[in-house]
């Protein structure tokens, strides 16, 4: 069996076939469980190791923004992003890196419309590869999607592309990734 993204051979292991269970539907988002010491583990033996619950919540709870320079998300979920998080991002222009997952290529770009981060990226989603030169020649992909840097409110496009130009230089992006400007 070839894994899709990373096209390696991973007949040899373990796979899974997730899906969310109904019976818990009504308690997604809002059930808090202390998962102890084991919280990073895939598999969780319910039968022979209870979980207290701290809470069950009246409402969902929406995942806190994570910062934009925290920010890390793939193109294909931006869709799922809380509504509050697109406002931020919306709200705020900057410079931002996308990393191909198959070949660690990256573009680094700029977003400077009203629409910030966010309407730039929807571009890539819609397209696959957002008007880029070097990005057209290539399959679409799924491209991870951070933030390098935010822009003061006051900079100008004259600024910005100062400092999109900067992470350029210091990624090397035009001569080993995606950029061809």
């Amino acid at each position: 069996m070839i894994d899709p993204v990373t096209g390696k051979d991973v007949g040899g292991d373990y796979y899974y076939s997730l899906s969310l269970s109904p019976h818990l539907g009504d308690y997604r988002d809002r059930l808090v469980i202390d998962w102890g010491r084991g919280y990073r583990a895939w598999v969780q033996n319910a039968r022979s190791n209870d979980k207290p619950v701290i809470e069950i919540r009246r409402t969902a709870a929406e995942h806190p923004f994570p910062g934009f320079l925290n920010f890390r998300e793939r193109l294909s979920l931006l869709t799922a992003v809380p509504q509050a998080w697109r406002q931020a991002l919306a709200a705020v222009s900057g410079v931002y890196l996308l990393t191909c997952p198959q070949t660690g290529k990256q573009y680094v770009g700029s977003a400077s419309s009203g629409a910030g981060f966010w309407g730039r990226w929807e571009d890539y989603v819609a397209s696959g590869h957002g008007g880029n030169k070097r990005m057209l020649d290539i399959p679409a992909a799924d491209y991870q999607v951070s933030i390098l840097e935010v822009a003061s409110s006051t900079a100008g496009l004259t600024e910005l592309v100062a400092i999109e130009n900067r992470w350029k230089e210091k990624l090397r992006s035009r001569q080993f990734g995606l950029n061809a400007n």
